[in-house]
């Protein structure tokens, strides 16, 4: 405005400066309008432009100490015309025929196998996948985990039982594909809306589907895919480079982070935690994992593979501590829940490596025996398999006292309807936590599981290892309340393991009474079931958490180990433990919190919580209570994180690449062609409109002068 206003008074040969003409207050009102509704105008012109996928899961990059796998986009995301493959024949199109590479591929979850993936994975001609999840599920099985699962990390190597190394005498998941563990160069992600999938289709069918020979016309259906990935090459490189960010930098740009959580533990007679078990107290371990995986980021129900064994633990847990006697048992129990067993026994391992420092309450000479749930809901006739390390057996003393474990778990099942076996002395122990502690000393223990040899489980660390996949099944037409307490053929199946278990359990800990009152509860199992695995926000659930983490009690359970800790599962295993085994005390809300307070609270033995309490039947305020139990959370964080031996070979090294965002949007795309006329078009409306405003700037005294009022005299 500058300008204008100093020609303009040139333009009057020294007369006072003329007022500026009233349209361009008018224009610099418009300007200063249009600027501010810019960022709404964008939005919604993007609205208008692309259909966002909201409900989608990414596969996203994670490495180890010498490995990267998984996937990732293009730092500004990938873009791709959509080709629907619902057979493998459609394939061709995207790899030889289709006239407009790259393509962006809509897989039928049926086709997501080794083999097309491998095709895939070798050409230019794709920039990204989105899988549409089969229903039902694959009937062949799905499993994109490893054949030999966490193989190299168990007990059996070239020096311990070479003969059992790397699956060589039983390949336990037959089925695996691997893919879970190969590298991919495009972003993958999994559709989880039928209503979303069904957009795609339709968008692919309007504009997509080849007319003729020559293929379709523009404009295309298109999609982007956001999934960049900030790590590289292995857990070494990345732990290195986040390191001297944060060495040397203001503002650190981390760019990966260990897997980690906490495993919970809680033992039938209380110790002090803070403290060390007398050495001559012989403990018995009870374990399961509570962490399970799938391809894709954060969906891992992991129904078989690890909620049926930790419900049964659960279950155990609760029944054992209603026996009037259990304070006098000669052996003490521990329940332990291991977090993070999928990548490499992350749980277990750090829980052996804090025994062995002295960073733990129990010491590995404390242990007595050791009893691992593993995979137990799909059982055949009701059999239940003990599986044993024939290596240790080797050893008298150990022998004599694995032979005493199996005859009690086998008495224990007499007129149970679970029978129990021996797997067979040759054969070698499944992928379990206890090879991490048979690593470090000749327990004696026993793995029970569903399967002799193979897995039954034929979803094994995917995302079909769903409520159905381990038979769960309710009536048409149940509220989520009677759906939350209705008793399913699963929950009694799983109830009548864990009798059998802590029956067994008892005898082995000293105890002398009638097993016949321990009985597990098919009616806790069935809401343990309906809360891990079908909708965590339920009533139930709420009423036995802290108010200030109701927050957690999102709707679908998933149950991969992240790298922000706790998880939900974590904190629902420990409230549902301190719920089942705990005791309601009679403290207020300020005395729950701060125990130390009490003189009888005995803090360094309990762990005490306020929890929610359930609803007043009469209005919608809750009746919150304090619980005491001996639950307790112990980090699982890889011992080589601890020691900064991002390369280790003795312990898990699995870290997650960070990354800035996930998105997935489809829109129309037009030809090259017109792309280019329009960016020509543009750039010659740009060209012209700088050399008109320069004219009208050079010429401004001519066009905006403002006449002279014929009455003014000028001296």
């Amino acid at each position: 405005g500058s300008a204008w206003g100093s020609r303009g008074m040139e333009a009057s040969a020294g007369s006072c400066r003329a007022p500026l003409p009233a349209w361009w207050g008018l224009l610099r009102g418009l300007l200063l309008a249009v600027l501010a509704a810019g960022e709404a105008g964008w939005e919604r012109v993007a609205r208008k432009i692309y259909i966002p996928l909201n409900k989608t899961a990414p596969c996203v990059r994670l490495l180890n100490a010498t490995h990267q796998i998984g996937c990732q986009s293009s730092i500004s995301g990938d873009t791709g015309v959509i080709h629907v493959v619902e057979k493998e024949e459609d394939l061709k199109w995207v790899l030889a025929d289709g006239p407009h590479p790259p393509y962006m591929i809509l897989l039928d979850g049926n086709l997501f196998n080794r083999r097309v993936m491998l095709q895939l994975k070798g050409t230019s001609r794709v920039s990204g996948l989105a899988v549409a999840i089969a229903k039902p599920s694959p009937p062949q099985g799905f499993s994109p985990g490893l054949k030999c699962p966490n193989d190299g990390f168990g007990v059996y190597s070239k020096d311990y039982g070479p003969q059992f190394a790397h699956c060589n005498k039983t390949v336990w998941n037959p089925v695996g594909s691997g893919i879970s563990y190969e590298d991919f160069d495009f972003p993958i992600f999994l559709l989880e809306d039928a209503n979303e999938t069904q957009v795609i289709k339709q968008c692919y069918q309007d504009h997509n589907v080849p007319r003729d020979a020559s293929g379709p016309q523009y404009p295309l259906c298109a999609m982007q895919l956001f999934s960049h990935m900030h790590a590289v090459t292995s857990t070494v490189t990345c732990m290195r480079r986040s390191s001297l960010q944060s060495t040397f930098s203001i503002n650190p740009e981390v760019v990966c982070d260990p897997l980690l959580d906490y495993n919970v533990w809680s033992t039938l007679q209380p110790i002090n935690s803070s403290g060390k078990v007398n050495p001559e107290k012989e403990v018995i371990i009870v374990a399961t994992r509570i962490d399970s995986h799938s391809f894709f980021w954060n969906i891992a129900p992991g129904a078989e593979s690890a909620v049926s064994s930790f419900v049964t633990h659960l279950a155990a847990a609760e029944a054992l501590h209603k026996m009037s006697d259990v304070h006098l048992l000669q052996r003490n129990i521990m329940f332990t829940f291991f977090q993070g067993e999928t990548f490499d026994y992350i749980g277990s391992s750090r829980m052996v490596y804090d025994m062995e420092k002295d960073k733990f309450p129990l010491r590995l000479d404390n242990i007595h025996s050791f009893v691992e749930l593993n995979q137990v809901a799909l059982r055949n006739d009701s059999i239940l398999w003990m599986h044993t390390d024939p290596v240790s057996r080797m050893n008298e003393s150990v022998e004599v006292q694995v032979r005493n474990l199996l005859d009690i778990l086998s008495n224990s099942s007499v007129g149970a309807n679970v029978t129990l076996q021996e797997a067979g002395y040759s054969q070698p122990l499944p992928p379990s936590s206890f090879q991490r502690f048979l690593r470090a000393r000749h327990i004696p223990g026993v793995v029970l599981t569903d399967h002799k040899t193979a897995f039954q489980n034929r979803y094994y660390q995917s995302m079909y290892d769903t409520p159905e996949n381990i038979r769960m099944q309710y009536p048409e037409g149940l509220s989520p309340e009677e759906t939350l307490e209705y008793v399913t053929d699963t929950a009694k199946s799983l109830a009548e393991v864990a009798t059998v278990v802590a029956r067994a359990l008892y005898r082995l800990a000293g105890g002398a009474n009638n097993t016949s009152a321990i009985q597990a509860d098919p009616k806790t199992v069935s809401r343990m079931l309906y809360g891990f695995l079908i909708k965590m926000n339920n009533s139930w659930f709420q009423s036995i958490i802290k108010p200030d983490i109701k927050g957690i009690l999102g709707d679908v359970p998933q149950h991969y180990v992240a790298v922000s800790s706790p998880v939900n599962t974590t904190y629902l295993v420990q409230y549902v433990l301190a719920n089942l085994t705990g005791t309601v005390v009679n403290l207020t809300k300020e005395e729950c919190l701060n125990p130390e307070k009490t003189p009888s609270s005995e803090k360094e033995m309990y762990e005490y919580a306020w929890v929610q309490g359930s609803l007043d039947p009469n209005s919608t305020s809750r009746v919150p209570y304090c619980v005491r139990s001996t639950v307790h959370l112990s980090k699982a964080l890889s011992p080589a994180f601890e020691l900064r031996q991002w390369g280790s070979t003795e312990y898990s090294t699995w870290t997650e690449s960070r990354w800035k965002e996930i998105r997935a949007r489809i829109f129309l795309v037009a030809s090259k062609e017109l792309e280019i006329i329009t960016l020509v078009v543009g750039i010659v409306i740009l060209i012209f409109s700088l050399l008109a405003t320069y004219f009208i700037n050079a010429k401004a005294d001519v066009l905006f002068s403002v006449p002279r009022d014929p009455g003014a005299v000028a001296y």
